[in-house]
């Protein structure tokens, strides 16, 4: 209805306590949404993230090897596993909160357990895998395995 007046619209508060109930209770309630999908690996799709899930990966693939890079910002190394199964590399960690609940008053960020699992377009050689985490980005190096390229015979037709 505010649209239809000119001159009058809406805007935002200036300060947390002028915030309504019901903008708090939107707030609390897309945050609730978020941290469900985020526990499946299924963050929505949002403007700020630009991505189906946490942590945001990029894969890239040379003749000779892949290269996983994971933004994983406020971890530590000890916070990561990355195991290798059945052509899938899965990503697992834990990003702890650093201050107590009572103390927050409005967040976006992300807390929790997660996992991210992505299957690998080649075979690779997972003795010689090598990890390196770096100002919150995990690269994963995984070399393919050598394999013989197919070769075509062209077979005449006899007559």
């Amino acid at each position: 209805m505010t649209d239809l007046v000119p001159g009058r619209r809406f805007r935002a508060p200036d300060r947390p306590s002028d915030v309504s109930p019901f903008f708090a209770l939107q707030r609390e309630m897309n945050r609730l949404f978020d941290d469900t999908f985020n526990g499946f690996g299924l963050a929505p799709f949002t403007r700020e993230q630009n991505s189906f899930g946490f942590p945001s990966v990029e894969l890239t693939e040379t003749d000779k090897e892949l290269k996983v890079t994971a933004e994983l910002a406020g971890l530590d190394e000890k916070d990561i596993e990355i195991n290798i199964q059945d052509d899938v590399l899965t990503l697992r960690g834990e990003k702890h909160t650093e201050t107590d609940d009572k103390e927050r008053r409005y967040s976006e960020r992300f807390y929790g357990r997660f996992e991210r699992r992505m299957a690998l377009p080649a075979q690779v050689d997972e003795d010689r895998a090598k990890a390196s985490f770096k100002n919150g980005v995990l690269t994963v190096t995984l070399p393919k395995l050598e394999t013989t390229k197919p070769t075509t015979k062209r077979i005449q037709i006899g007559k």
